[in-house]
């Protein structure tokens, strides 16, 4: 199974990957499954105390929080944030165990 703490490790080693969350059922196992690895949100809180966003970010430091305005402006047009390739993963093909699972804007 794939883990959601390998989208920070190797291959990408980013601090932060952009996750997409096409429907609530994606949505709530994204948030069960950060919580089953031991994510918090920054605030300590855990996933599933919060409702899904459509794009969550998934941090190196084991933490997930929501996107702004400016990320979700990153998450649609830009190719590299801080230096470092934009990850942009389809939450739901990437559980699935698909190879191609970049998200791909329809």
């Amino acid at each position: 199974m794939r883990t959601i703490k390998n989208l920070t490790e190797f291959p990408f080693e980013n601090d932060r990957v952009y996750v997409y969350l096409k429907d609530n059922q994606t949505g709530k196992a994204f948030l069960e499954q950060a919580e089953a690895e031991g994510f918090t949100y920054c605030d300590g809180q855990k996933p599933t105390s919060r409702e899904y966003s459509e794009i969550m970010a998934v941090n190196g430091d084991n933490t997930i929080n929501f996107v702004g305005v400016v990320g979700r402006m990153a998450f649609g047009a830009a190719a590299n944030v801080g230096g470092k390739k934009l990850i942009r993963v389809d939450y739901a093909k990437y559980a699935a165990g698909d190879l191609d699972y970049e998200y791909k804007p329809e």
